[in-house]
């Protein structure tokens, strides 16, 4: 049986077994006033960090609940048995030189020892734990004792004690760096703190993923708990092994279907370690339950600037409503135009009853969040007048209880005091302005996600059978998703000396192609052409693709399209099977505008890909003309099926085009790889 990680991670006693780096941890904790009983184990030295030593683990008398060990790699494994025979609750391992530089057996080694014992690491740095007053640390960090705040776990040591060193006033309660995730792994730590209620939010740098389905699963349980959870995923390039026939293949990496698994589960993501900083903070404070923003300001260049990073983020800048610019007209002169981002002038600036009336009727409209640009002035100059600004808007926010943010276009521009004073009354000092814009966006989707607790359905990567590959002829690919309530063209293959008496079978206009699953992309082999009106038409295409094989697929020429799309399925090794939908045509991998949804998937879940399209707007309706959304929905639901009945064969899969019509939807070419049943 695997133990809790409590003892370990909030541990009554401790012991440390090495030397310098031991020493170093030990100071650490004595910093913090560690309450409980520190030991230190060392063969030769008699003290270490001021703490008198014994010999071996085993001259211990009482329990342990956590241990950290920096002795030379060979030595953990009969360290760590001896702990496991003490009872230890948990082992954090310092030495490097396990599986990440190849001596997978000594890990493993270590692994066996422990039995059950929870192992961070090898190869880490430990943790700092704020809550508990606990630091197996060998460092410097920057963590103060709290009743509350964000944890952090990352894999990376020098990561972990940068954001301990931020001076962003981010209430950072823990950071754990755990190294190779031999034992706790990031999926442990997720489900176990996010049951913790002092822990407000949990940040993730993420390098690797040992389980994808546990890692799921603990993003699943802290959205259920509605405990954020905010990434820094490392390493977006695309599958490094590239399948030349499909479509699917170029527009869907692994590092898509990451984005894909953070947004089933609500996980905010982030590009950049300022953004991932700044949402961590905000969420601190709670998600948002939409996006509506007002931003505030009493310079007109500050409201263009918000306007205009505003246009990269999905956030509503809506108006005011008739009462809200009311109550506002009735706190400022007539000269102030009254709109959202509201430059409210330099009227009222620095007298704190008007700006208090001011930013109260400004934030008692309904607003998801409100943002006040505030850069104040470095010492020795007065900034007196700034702290009468921020406090005036905590004053409105209090009144309203909403939601606000001071927000420091320059980072430099807001003093740590006044950050501190912010959020200790609940307003939020962002230091960024497209830093802030991030951290907004990323709560709302976060706040989304919490409110519908509908249960995600599960991470399965199905093996593929054992069967050789086998590309089907477009005809029969097109017959088989049929079956499964895709519609596709009437149509037949026949021998190339038959097409004209096929095309006048089926009725004019018709497309020719030919049919050989030994040609991937037939546009550019010259095997395709399209709206054949007549017998000499057919003839002559046929004649043209004679020299490109025998036989050929006579179909009805579908007209009227409004839009073309992709839809198709592709395979990773860890996250399983995964549905692209995009724009499709020959403009796929140009215009790569596309998502990726994890499978199986939900009706719901293919809608709000479908939406957060460009090309979708075409399908709603452009220059008078519109599509069957529902019909797209349906042919994308209906490849899902197909997708779930052959999990154990499918390779991949590429409807492109999906032509969308006024009323229905036709894929007109198919392409799918399947294993052969043995």
């Amino acid at each position: 049986m695997t133990q809790s990680l409590s003892r370990l991670v909030f541990p009554k006693s401790i012991v440390f077994v090495g030397g310098n780096e031991c020493a170093i941890g030990i100071r650490r904790c004595q910093e913090f006033a560690f309450p409980g009983k520190i030991w230190a184990v060392h063969p030769k030295r008699d003290e270490v960090g001021g703490i008198a030593t014994v010999k071996s683990v085993v001259d211990i008398d009482g329990p342990i609940d956590a241990a950290f060990i920096a002795v030379k790699r060979e030595l953990n494994p009969d360290i760590v048995r001896q702990l496991r025979a003490k009872g230890c609750g948990g082992a954090v391992i310092y030495a490097a030189g396990f599986a990440e530089a190849g001596d997978g057996q000594l890990q493993k080694d270590l692994l066996a020892a422990a039995d059950g014992m929870p192992l961070m690491g090898p190869n880490c740095y430990g943790f700092v734990n704020g809550l508990g007053r606990v630091a197996l640390w060998p460092d410097e960090h920057g963590i103060k004792p709290l009743d509350k705040g964000v944890a952090i776990i990352t894999q990376s040591g020098n990561i972990a004690c940068n954001l301990t060193f931020t001076r962003r006033a981010l209430p950072l309660a823990a950071v754990f760096a755990i190294g190779n995730q031999a034992d706790v792994d990031m999926a442990r730590m997720v489900e176990f703190l996010s049951a913790d209620d002092r822990v407000t939010a949990i940040g993730l740098h993420v390098e690797g993923v040992p389980s994808l389905p546990a890692f799921a699963a603990a993003c699943e349980a802290a959205r259920q708990r509605k405990k954020p959870v905010v990434v820094l995923k490392t390493g977006k390039s695309e599958q490094g092994a590239k399948v030349a026939m499909s479509h699917t293949s170029s527009l869907a990496g692994a590092d898509s279907m990451y984005d894909a698994l953070f947004k089933r589960h609500g996980v905010a993501r982030c590009d950049t370690i300022t953004s991932f900083v700044e949402t961590l903070k905000f969420l601190h404070l709670g998600a948002l339950p939409g996006n509506s923003v007002v931003s505030l300001s009493c310079s007109g260049g500050e409201a263009g600037l918000t306007a205009d990073l505003a246009l990269n983020h999905d956030l509503n800048f809506r108006e005011f409503d008739q009462g809200t610019a009311t109550r506002i007209r009735g706190t400022l002169n007539d000269l102030v135009t009254i709109s959202n981002p509201f430059d409210y002038h330099t009227f009222i600036w620095n007298q704190p009853e008007a700006m208090t009336k001011t930013f109260t009727a400004t934030l008692s409209g309904g607003f998801d969040v409100g943002m006040l640009i505030l850069d104040s002035p470095p010492p020795p100059l007065n900034a007196s007048a700034w702290y009468v600004a921020a406090r005036a808007f905590a004053a409105g926010a209090k009144a309203n209880a909403a939601r606000a943010a001071i927000v420091a276009t320059l980072p430099e521009c807001l003093p740590l005091d006044m950050a501190d004073e912010m959020i200790a009354t609940g307003v939020a000092p962002m230091f960024g302005h497209d830093e802030a814009l991030t951290a907004f966006e990323n709560a709302a989707r976060v706040g989304r996600a919490q409110s519908d607790q509908t249960p995600r359905p599960s991470l399965a990567a199905p093996d593929l059978v054992a069967g050789a590959s086998q590309v089907l002829k477009e005809r029969d690919a097109k017959e088989l998703l049929s079956s499964y309530g895709l519609p596709v063209p009437v149509g037949k293959t026949c021998k190339i000396e038959e097409a004209v008496k096929t095309a006048e079978a089926i009725g004019y206009p018709v497309t020719l192609k030919i049919s050989s699953e030994a040609i991937a992309h037939k546009t550019e082999a010259g095997g395709v052409a399209l709206n054949l009106k007549t017998a000499d038409d057919v003839k002559a295409a046929a004649a043209r693709m004679a020299k490109l094989g025998d036989e050929v697929l006579v179909e009805q020429m579908v007209t009227g399209a409004v839009a073309e799309l992709i839809i198709g399925v592709t395979r990773d090794p860890q996250f399983g099977l995964g549905l692209v939908i995009g724009a499709g045509g020959i403009l796929t991998e140009l215009l790569k505008d596309s998502a990726t949804l994890l499978l199986p998937c939900t009706r719901s879940e293919i809608e709000s890909a479908l939406k957060s399209l460009k090309v979708w707007k075409l399908v709603e309706g452009f220059r008078g003309k519109s599509g069957d959304g529902k019909a797209v929905v349906d042919a994308a639901e209906a490849v899902a099926r197909f997708a779930a009945a052959h999990q154990d064969r499918l390779e991949e899969l590429d409807v492109n085009p999906l032509l969308v019509l006024p009323n229905g939807a036709v894929a007109v070419d198919a392409l799918v790889a399947l294993r052969d049943k043995t």
